[in-house]
């Protein structure tokens, strides 16, 4: 005991929250193995069986496997991720809630609340849909889904899931706020890796068998190779806006300024814009798969968003397009930017400041996410219709791929920002303790 209060007293902050963030994410993975009270585990994974390419498929990999194995945590962090969705189009559009986030940390607390009541509602909604879904399943074998269905099950089994979904919320946030990264995006991370090792498995078994040929296999790999690398190229490029300051008149009456840079990356709403679109894409097959219907117009509805189709394709698509303006709209504000920089007396190369700046930042930012869209539309929708089209088996989508080096890089770059924020203040300090710097 003493070893370790001595151990983890000698770590640095950094290596803390590292350690914090890697035993949350451990945590995290032990509770997703946690089975449903009353559910049989062998008639759910039957269901889905032969989901791994469809958007069912794609689900259960962004859970880690929860769903197909129907643990607590078979809901996941999705009722929070769609009830962020709402809320950000609500404080886009409702004027009470716009007022409330421009009173800062207290207003961003108070939304973060509201999200997070919407977030339990959307849990006792699906996790009722869910319930009733399992008790309706036929047999498998002659075993049922549900070994005792009835009210005391339905009850049990939605305080469940919705406590689950609850824990995870929590989890994330506690990533968000003492570990390193963006708590939610690392625990779909973490569910994505853990399903990797099984899709190349699934890969090489296939060829084994002569289901697939070796140069389809070396194309595959060469293809999600590809798309890593596409990815890793336009999540580091950005536009650099030249940014002004004047400094005082020298000597000669020569007036000086001093230049920096105003970075607009490409893609600025990150991996949240597709996360987003697959969300809202994953529930109509979630209804489809828990919620039979014999009603026809039920039917043609949840048709339309059959994964592979190309109705499916095309709203994907837009889906894509819409989050990542909106996105972005939400992370940049070029009216605010504007106002700052003339607040401090920075000003564009040929752009006057105030109106003018504003308008031309949105221009740029238009342009660049427009490029940024199309990479997004490459990397998330190609591989669909490779793969219900073209017949190449990815058994890894590019929305996944995206996610786990989206997460990679914007982790590194948190970790470098850290580090170089705190070599700041070890130089600082140690300036100040000699007297360098006067207070």
């Amino acid at each position: 005991m003493k070893f370790l209060k001595k151990y983890f007293g000698n770590l640095t902050d950094l290596q803390k929250r590292i350690m914090f963030t890697l035993g949350a994410l451990i945590v995290y993975r032990i509770g997703s193995f946690i089975p449903l009270p009353g559910v049989n585990a062998s008639a759910v994974l039957h269901l889905f069986s032969g989901e791994g390419s469809g958007m069912m498929g794609m689900f259960d990999m962004f859970s880690g496997g929860s769903l197909s194995r129907m643990s607590v945590l078979a809901l996941n962090i999705f009722p929070y991720i769609s009830a962020s969705i709402v809320l950000q189009l609500l404080t886009a559009t409702s004027k009470n809630l716009n007022d409330l986030r421009k009173e800062g940390e207290s207003g961003r607390i108070k939304i973060n609340q509201y999200t997070r009541y919407l977030a339990v509602f959307l849990a006792v909604v699906q996790g009722w849909a869910v319930v009733r879904g399992l008790e309706s399943m036929a047999p498998v074998n002659g075993i049922p889904a549900v070994v005792n269905p009835g009210f005391a099950f339905e009850l049990s089994a939605i305080i469940a899931l919705v406590g689950g979904t609850v824990f995870v919320m929590w989890l994330a946030e506690q990533i968000t706020a003492r570990g390193v990264g963006q708590g939610a995006s690392l625990l779909i991370f973490a569910g994505i890796i853990a399903q990797v090792p099984s899709g190349v498995g699934k890969l090489f078994s296939l060829g084994s068998v002569g289901q697939m040929s070796p140069a389809m296999i070396a194309l595959t790999i060469a293809f999600v190779v590809g798309i890593i690398a596409l990815i890793a190229f336009f999540e580091q490029a950005q536009r650099r806006i030249q940014i002004l300051y004047p400094r005082q008149v020298s000597a000669n009456g020569v007036m000086n300024t001093n230049a920096s840079y105003l970075p607009i990356k490409v893609n600025m709403s990150g991996v949240m814009g597709p996360v987003f679109a697959a969300s809202i894409m994953m529930l109509p097959a979630f209804v489809q798969r828990f919620v039979q219907s014999e009603n026809l117009v039920v039917q043609q509805v949840l048709g339309f968003f059959t994964y592979g189709a190309w109705s499916y394709i095309i709203l994907y698509t837009v889906l894509i397009a819409f989050f990542a303006y909106f996105q972005t709209a939400v992370v940049f504000n070029s009216e605010e930017t504007s106002t700052s920089l003339k607040n401090m007396g920075g000003y564009i190369p040929g752009v006057r400041p105030g109106e003018q700046t504003n308008k031309y930042l949105d221009d740029v930012v238009s342009r660049t996410t427009a490029i940024g869209v199309g990479y997004l539309i490459v990397v998330c929708v190609l591989p669909i219709i490779l793969n219900t089209h073209a017949g190449m088996p990815l058994t890894i989508g590019g929305t996944s791929v995206l996610i786990v080096a989206g997460v990679i890089l914007d982790t590194m770059n948190q970790v470098q920002s850290y580090l170089v924020a705190k070599q700041y203040t070890g130089v600082v300090g140690h300036a100040q303790k000699h007297g360098r710097f006067r207070n």
